[in-house]
């Protein structure tokens, strides 16, 4: 591929969803884009729960509509087929809708949705969520706003109402979602609020601060481990993001919020950092430190939740399809307080996106 061609390339390998979207309709103002991803890959490891297939299929689309001069219709919606999974009852367990929504923009005055979204705390995680295939770990879908999570109402704001380019505001509702059976301590959530704030300069550098609190329900604070009335999570992320160099690094707190065996820990302190490099072969290798440690855990005091040390890459032979491989050098102790694996796990595949 030529140099200039792959210059050009370069800044769409570099984002996530639509970008490379498949182009449906697009007639007078109304818009609809199809997306998504297949990605084969196997992950080898001496931990059964960490080894074999965990292929699967993603795809959604995103409509949009001009209303007027200053109004836009907008939706988006997203669902996981697992491919590692037999023709036979068990079929779709697994599969899933991850997003859901739909909103207007208001021009200047920013865009407003509901439904199944991302929690504005990921905003601060997903400046380190981008390894080839592990990482993400500090959110937890369904999780106090850390990741996807449903029934929740969003306004966003780019540009500080046109005043402060670079300058980014979020407000977030949650209503209560109290589950049963199962799902009853690790998915539920009282009502709550998410806020977010991001800067991003036009030569590389970003940065991101967001801060949720939302209410616990009874089956969470009669659990084993952790109670309090509320769950509260904070998160800043820095970013250097230029010249195909991507730097990134996570610092954040959570209570009450983030799931163990037996319930939450009391407090969790997480801290991320990831280097990679875009060659101009298409190579882009990756190096990163994802960890985690609770700390005023019922019965056990401090201890670690994740730690370990990721080396690995993604090859990009176009924008539409790559080959990745990573390993993860697990740094948790056998026998750990919480019985977490320790084993290491190597993930390697094929995607490809449009």
């Amino acid at each position: 591929m030529k140099r200039s061609l792959l210059a050009l390339v370069i800044p769409a390998l570099l984002t996530t969803g639509g970008v490379q979207a498949a182009e449906i309709f697009n007639k007078d103002g109304n818009k609809l884009d199809l997306y998504g991803k297949i990605n084969v890959g196997h992950l080898l490891s001496d931990d059964r729960s960490n080894d074999g297939d965990v292929s699967y299929a993603r795809f959604g689309f995103k409509g949009e509509t001009q209303i007027n001069e200053s109004l836009t219709g907008y939706a988006n919606w997203q669902y996981n087929f697992q491919l590692n999974k037999t023709e036979g009852a068990d079929a779709l367990s697994g599969d899933k809708t991850r997003l859901g929504f739909a909103g207007l923009k208001f021009g200047k005055w920013g865009s407003f949705d509901y439904g199944r979204n991302y929690g504005l705390i990921y905003d601060a995680l997903a400046l380190t969520d981008v390894l080839p295939k592990f990482g993400g770990d500090s959110g937890y879908a369904d999780g106090f706003l850390s990741s996807r999570s449903t029934g929740v109402a969003t306004w966003r704001n780019s540009n500080l109402f046109g005043l402060v380019d670079g300058l980014n505001v979020a407000l977030q509702y949650e209503g209560k979602n109290d589950r049963t059976g199962s799902d009853a301590v690790r998915r539920s959530n009282g009502d709550g609020f998410a806020t977010s704030v991001s800067w991003n300069a036009d030569w590389g550098l970003g940065l991101v601060g967001s801060y949720a609190s939302i209410g616990r329900t009874e089956a969470q604070n009669n659990a084993r481990r952790g109670e309090g009335n509320r769950a509260e999570l904070w998160a800043t992320a820095v970013k250097y993001d230029a010249n195909q160099i991507y730097l990134a690094a996570l610092y954040g707190n959570t209570h009450n919020a983030t799931p163990i065996s037996g319930g939450f820990a009391n407090k969790a302190v997480n801290f991320e950092a990831v280097a990679q490099y875009q060659f101009l072969n298409g190579l882009r290798p990756s190096l990163a430190y994802v960890s985690s440690r609770g700390q005023d855990i019922e019965g056990i005091g401090n201890a670690d939740l994740f730690r370990y040390v990721s080396f690995g890459g993604n090859y990009y032979f176009n924008k539409n399809f790559l080959v990745y491989a990573e390993y993860k050098l697990n740094l948790l102790s056998d026998n750990n307080p919480l019985g977490v694996a320790s084993d290491d796990v190597t993930g390697i595949g094929l995607t490809y996106q449009f």
